[in-house]
């Protein structure tokens, strides 16, 4: 137990770069370096964790952590993986709410127009890296362009933002040809008990999204949408939790500056959650908040994770299956483009300093690959800068 929770906190401290740079980090040391697993048995719990919703790489690590460890194991590696980040995006989240308490000198708010800007060039960066790999043929260019009017259509109802989702699954189930995934068994075992258990827990935690909604419930429940229908997690999230806004959870300035803070962090991009459940303006805020949002983004996606696995052997070969997922992932890309276009680019055209920032940060991620967490922090010094 020792072994796996020291491992994915030397990993959730240093693993930069998103989900998929998080899969090389985890092949690396626990197919090539520590041989927990063979290269077969890793690639089919990518397989299987990128066809559910939740956060991709946090679900592989998690399941690696189980078939080391059992339960414990599993939540090992979660909060090994999970707690540098969610840490340090809490502590961002109480200097700023400290900083909102007095006047602030001009460089703070210069610092926060550069993460803004940091975070369009990010979003424009998924945004088209996730078109280029996700929609490949002229429907899924269909899709995703339909998403992206259905879900500004949506705009003044951000709860119902996974009805294109949805949508998109549902088209590709019908329309796309996909090839069967391999149809062999997941290197773990889960009991008929803890998979209808989990089940239950996933429904429960659905459900709650139903109710008639304060603000606190209205937190949580955008937590919820985010953590049980976003295929891929990290930035992908990004339109769900966007509801906030619409809500009067949060401003605008700061939900950005903390998507852009993240990006400069280890680890999983979903711990944005620790800064908005941090900074939030529901009952539910500050430290409780902060690890309530941290645990209510995951879990969600936990819990689908050992409900379907012991099904996923008889469903995994299926074509309308594979399908959906394509289209579903085509409409993900579509969500993201209708959040880049509002209010990402839409807010940028109120300050020259936030677009030049946002132009070269962009071109340091494209054009000289520069890494994005290296990107954002340069971007807050350089919008500090400015501003004094």
């Amino acid at each position: 137990m020792r072994e796996v929770f020291a491992t994915f906190l030397r990993l959730g401290s240093t693993s930069f770069g998103g989900p998929i740079a998080h899969l090389a980090y985890f092949r690396r040391t626990f197919v090539e370096e520590r041989r927990w697993l063979d290269e077969p048995a890793f690639a089919r719990i990518v397989a299987f964790c990128s066809v559910l919703p939740g956060p991709t790489s946090s679900q592989v690590g998690m399941l690696i952590g189980f078939a080391r460890g059992g339960p414990l194991g599993a939540f090992l590696a979660w909060l090994g993986f999970t707690a540098p980040s969610a840490l340090a995006m809490t502590l961002i989240a109480a200097a700023l709410g400290g900083a909102e308490r007095h006047t602030p000198p001009p460089w703070f708010g210069g610092l926060l127009d550069g993460l803004f800007a940091a975070a369009a060039a990010v979003v424009a960066f998924a945004v088209t890296g996730l078109a280029g790999s996700l929609c490949t043929d002229l429907p899924t260019k269909t899709i995703a362009v339909v998403t992206i009017l259905v879900t500004l259509a949506l705009r003044p109802f951000p709860g119902f933002q996974w009805v294109s989702i949805a949508l998109g699954a549902l088209a590709g189930a019908l329309f796309l040809h996909a090839p069967e995934l391999r149809h062999e068994p997941l290197p773990i075992r889960v009991s008929r008990t803890v998979s209808i258990a989990a089940g239950v827990l996933f429904v429960a935690l659905v459900a709650v999204t139903a109710l008639p909604q304060d603000a606190t419930l209205a937190f949580l429940a955008t937590l919820i949408r985010a953590g049980s229908l976003v295929f891929g997690g990290g930035h992908v999230v990004l339109p769900l939790l966007q509801g906030m806004i619409h809500d009067g959870l949060i401003g605008a300035q700061d939900f950005f500056a903390g998507y852009g803070a993240v990006q400069a962090m280890p680890g999983p991009l979903n711990t944005f959650s620790s800064f908005l459940g941090y900074a939030n303006r529901s009952p539910l805020h500050g430290f409780p908040g902060a690890l309530v949002a941290t645990v209510l983004i995951f879990l969600p996606s936990f819990a689908l994770i050992f409900a379907i696995a012991p099904v996923w052997n008889r469903i995994a070969g299926a074509p309308r299956a594979a399908g959906a997922v394509r289209g579903a992932n085509a409409s993900v890309v579509g969500l993201l483009g209708a959040v880049l276009y509002d209010p990402v680019l839409l807010s940028l055209g109120a300050s020259w300093a936030r677009i030049a920032i946002a132009v070269a940060a962009l071109a340091a991620i494209t054009g000289w690959r520069i890494a994005p967490w290296i990107v954002v922090v340069t971007a807050a010094l350089l919008g500090a800068l400015l501003g004094a």
